[in-house]
């Protein structure tokens, strides 16, 4: 390679692209209600091998996806409605009332998602842990934008955790050694399919959020 060309990789986008980069950014939204329709395997593929390309610490990429779709995914629903009792509480102290049924209709329905996945984190002694932990999320961060990129909508969940345990038990995670080893934990879930309402989205906050030190 001559010594002042760049790789491919490296030239820079085209203006347009730049900004329809940043319109992507400030398109996506927590979609919380979904058509009746499935997302085909091809495009599916597509969101996970987006995901995929996320940095890792230490490259370790030690996100694991468990991806429920059809009885599967039918079961988990009525599963993950025990995670409301964990959560209604707070909820109800934030939200409008119409906003707080909404929610609730969500945590009964899943929003009649498609595709439901739930995500995890390997951690192990190679690397520290928030480390580990945020390789995942930065690979949940490129899945969202990418259901936004396709038409898509999904919504990013902690409400998984407030039933942990029996998640890991539905899974048969709970069986792996790694899990035996405290090694794999349960992060968040996030489901997915084609939008069946534009909510607005919530201003974003800049007081004491960025810092510039010179």
């Amino acid at each position: 390679m001559e010594p002042n060309t760049k790789p491919p990789r490296f030239a820079g986008f085209s203006p347009e692209f730049q900004s329809e980069f940043y319109r992507l950014l400030q398109a996506r939204r927590s979609i919380r209600k979904f058509q009746k329709k499935a997302v085909d395997e091809t495009t599916l593929n597509r969101l996970l091998e987006a995901a995929l390309q996320a940095p890792s610490g230490k490259n370790r990429q030690n996100w694991r996806f468990y991806v429920l779709q059809g009885a599967k995914r039918d079961e988990y629903v009525k599963l993950s409605q025990k995670s409301w009792l964990g959560i209604k509480d707070v909820l109800e102290k934030r939200l409008k009332p119409s906003l707080y049924e909404f929610t609730e209709r969500f945590f009964f329905t899943l929003g009649e998602a498609p595709v439901v996945i739930l995500c995890y984190s390997y951690n192990d002694e190679e690397e520290r842990y928030h480390t580990s932990v945020g390789s995942v999320y930065m690979a949940v961060e490129n899945l969202n934008l990418a259901c936004v990129a396709e038409g898509l909508g999904c919504c990013t969940m902690g409400a998984p955790l407030e039933i942990k345990a029996e998640v890991d038990k539905f899974l048969g995670v709970d069986q792996l050694p790694e899990h035996k080893e405290g090694k794999l934990e349960l992060l968040c879930g996030i489901v997915l399919g084609w939008p069946d309402h534009d909510p607005p989205k919530a201003p974003r906050q800049h007081e004491d959020r960025i810092h510039f030190l010179k």
